[in-house]
């Protein structure tokens, strides 16, 4: 925003000091002289009882006293208003410094204030805070940003290979052509169905309604039924009504996330997937566990950054674009939620998102 140049805060700062200070004097003197002028008895007294003196003598050598006086406390006031402002604002200028600084693009500056708890410790601290949090997501953005560039080049370089070889090779055989880019093709739409889905689950929900998870998940686990077959895997539901308030489209995509997951990343043979839903007093908890391959703790906590997969996962037609439980975490943050990965010491994972509890309803 354009701004006028304006007066500084440390010159309205001191010339207020120095107003004060000034005033108070002001007041002090006129007392003195409202004394002096009819405090004092008329005529000539005697002070100390041998010192004569008159009240108007008194009045006259008061008033060029009371002036210097006057003009010292001005004085005295600017010169020590301006050295007490610069020391009161001088945390405020750090503050300021770090911000020109995060304003460059530069965010590994903190202003570090020294001192006991303050305001401006305080401030200085939220900010340093701010600026780690603003740190850390632009890192992460940054290494996404590289991540999916990686991963849309890979679908279009090997589109222009096939490209190429047909277009040195003529007699090369068209239906296996179209139907080797169909599935390039295809898979390049899931990466970027996938990326507009986490941008819009990354921001804050508009739309917010009373939703049951129960019901959510057998949708989703009806939905992927087919799916689960194909691999063998059997689908076990259960739980109570269980009430959150959020986006319905939403939360199904992340019910249907996280059984894609448990179903794709499964044993080859009678692998079993078990959908829990639970209400608690103020949180929901929605459980996904599969069986599969043994993760550790450290590989499992990585599985939510994005296009990370875990040991021994391959990309076939259905393992999707190793976006899926970045979405899940990204709709349970938007959410005010807490995701929870845990590797089971049998193999597979155990997956529980908590969710705030919808309000109860009471009948009046």
């Amino acid at each position: 925003m354009d701004r006028a140049p304006g007066t500084s805060v440390r010159l309205k700062l001191t010339v207020s000091y120095a107003g004060f200070l000034v005033l108070a004097g002001f007041v002090v003197l006129l007392a003195v002289g409202i004394y002096v002028l009819y405090g004092l008895p008329e005529g000539s007294f005697l002070i100390s009882g041998d010192f004569l003196v008159n009240r108007t003598r008194i009045v006259e050598s008061f008033i060029p006293i009371a002036l210097i006086v006057f003009a010292f406390l001005l004085v005295f006031g600017l010169l020590g208003g301006w050295f007490l402002a610069g020391q009161v604002l001088a945390p405020l200028a750090r503050i300021s410094h770090a911000a020109r600084m995060a304003s460059s693009g530069s965010l590994s500056h903190r202003v570090e204030l020294e001192g006991r708890q303050d305001e401006f410790r305080e401030l200085a601290d939220t900010f340093d805070t701010m600026l780690t949090r603003l740190e850390a997501q632009v890192a992460e953005q940054q290494r996404f940003a590289a991540n999916a560039s990686h991963e849309l080049r890979t679908p279009l370089a090997i589109t222009q290979t096939l490209l190429d070889v047909a277009r040195n090779d003529p007699p090369l055989d068209s239906r296996e052509l179209v139907e080797r880019l169909y599935s390039v093709n295809a898979r390049a739409i899931d990466l970027t169905e996938a990326l507009l889905l986490l941008s819009r689950s990354d921001q804050r929900l508009l739309v917010r309604e009373t939703v049951d998870l129960s019901l959510i998940a057998e949708e989703a686990a009806e939905t992927l039924l087919p799916l689960a077959e194909k691999h063998g895997v059997t689908i076990e539901t259960s739980g109570e009504i269980t009430t959150a308030v959020g986006s319905y489209a939403l939360l199904l995509q992340l019910t249907t996330n996280l059984l894609h997951n448990a179903i794709v990343h499964n044993l080859a043979e009678h692998g079993t997937v078990s959908v829990t839903t639970a209400t608690g007093s103020k949180q929901v908890v929605l459980i996904v566990e599969n069986t599969g391959g043994n993760l550790t703790a450290q590989m499992a906590s990585s599985l939510t950054e994005p296009f990370q997969r875990g040991p021994g996962r391959i990309r076939t037609h259905h393992t999707g674009v190793g976006l899926g439980l970045t979405i899940v975490k990204s709709i349970t943050q938007a959410h005010s939620g807490t995701l929870i990965i845990t590797p089971l010491a049998t193999g597979g994972l155990h997956v529980a998102v908590q969710l705030p509890a919808a309000p109860a309803v009471t009948n009046a």
